[in-house]
């Protein structure tokens, strides 16, 4: 294995320190005795990192002497209603595992907040790559194999929406049709609530997608959230997929809204200076498909016709927009102190900027 490109996790983050010694006894009671048996039975204290990565839940790397776990917990301070539900998100991941060969195995959660706070679950850790804005520079890379790796990632989207989710008796993961116009309101609401006087009120994004909400609703399990740096390569085929990860907002939607979700993140080779300066994947590298081409590519592969992709990509950026305003919102009110959302509120402005450019392109009012 090239251990050199292996994503590791960092020092943790001046206040979200975690209370090891209340884990590890709490893993002691909690974990099967296979997984007890692989960390030396948790008879000593784990060395504790970070991952960077998480804007979101905090994600945690316990790593034992014979082997590493995952822990994810919510974040301090005001939370959105039904964000970071710790059980859900392990429940849900248990439940997709035996239909979706990407997920991680769940191995413990914990309910009890009284053990560090907050609830919070552990889980395998996938050791791997993860593409984040650049890839590790003792990774060799060439044009073909960063073509590859840019349509194995989407056939792993693509495999995900297409997972019979009745059959395989997931019907519970989401509320099914109506998902558009939820979304929809949904995400006008969480926006307006999480407004700071510094941005704008988005209010003709919102009433542009009320408006031109497509008749047209699919179903089936989205991850929402899918992006290059929740993916985790083979560190010794780096194009070649092994985990997905963060499936915090995963449910029952629309595929094509899923992509639009995932496109609002990805900058082409060609952007502007602000989308160069926040881009968090490395979608510009020589090799990777444009926005327009990723939408070509999956309507193909998943045999969808569509003559206009406004709405989802409009969809999408005002998502993240939303995505960005919440946590945006706690910094602004002192709730964390993580340098990295500081000018969040900047990337509010460009993210409604481009929704609104997409919408005078499109001639549609």
């Amino acid at each position: 294995m090239n251990k050199s490109v292996v994503d590791k996790a960092q020092n943790v983050r001046q206040g979200e320190e975690l209370d090891v010694d209340a884990v590890n006894a709490w893993l002691k009671q909690n974990l099967s005795d296979q997984v007890k048996a692989s960390c030396d039975n948790c008879s000593s204290l784990p060395s504790v990192t970070q991952y960077s990565g998480g804007a979101s839940n905090w994600t945690y790397c316990l790593d034992y002497k014979d082997t590493s776990l995952i822990l994810r917990r919510a974040p301090a301070g005001t939370k959105a209603k039904g964000a970071h539900d710790m059980g859900r998100e392990f429940r849900l991941q248990h439940a997709l595992k035996p239909v979706y060969r990407y997920v991680p195995n769940m191995y413990a959660y914990c309910e009890d907040e009284s053990v560090i706070g907050t609830d919070f679950y552990v889980m395998e850790k996938f050791t791997g790559v993860i593409p984040r804005k650049n890839l590790p520079r003792n990774l060799a890379t060439t044009k073909a194999q960063t073509a590859q790796l840019c349509t194995n990632v989407l056939d792993s989207l693509i495999e995900l929406h297409k997972v019979d989710y009745k059959q395989a008796d997931l019907s519970h993961l989401g509320k099914g049709s109506g998902y558009i116009e939820r979304q929809i309101s949904g995400w006008s609401q969480r926006y307006s609530k999480a407004k700071t006087w510094n941005v704008p009120s988005g209010k003709k994004v919102m009433h542009w997608l009320e408006k031109n909400m497509p008749d047209n609703e699919r179903i089936c399990i989205t991850h929402n959230d899918f992006r290059f740096d929740n993916v985790v390569l083979n560190p010794d085929n780096y194009t070649e997929i092994i985990g997905v990860l963060d499936w915090e907002l995963a449910t029952l939607g629309d595929p094509l809204m899923d992509l639009g979700n995932s496109l609002a993140y990805w900058v082409n080779a060609d952007d502007d200076f602000l989308a160069q300066s926040t881009r968090r994947q490395p979608t510009h590298l020589e090799g990777m498909l444009t926005r327009q081409q990723v939408v070509a590519y999956y309507c193909n592969k998943m045999e969808i016709e569509i003559d206009d992709f406004t709405f989802y990509e409009v969809y999408g950026l005002f998502r993240l927009a939303g995505i960005a305003q919440q946590i945006y919102y706690r910094y602004h009110h002192g709730q964390t102190n993580n340098p990295a959302f500081k000018r969040f509120w900047i990337f509010i402005h460009y993210l409604l900027w481009r929704c609104n450019k997409a919408i005078k392109a499109s001639g549609k009012k």
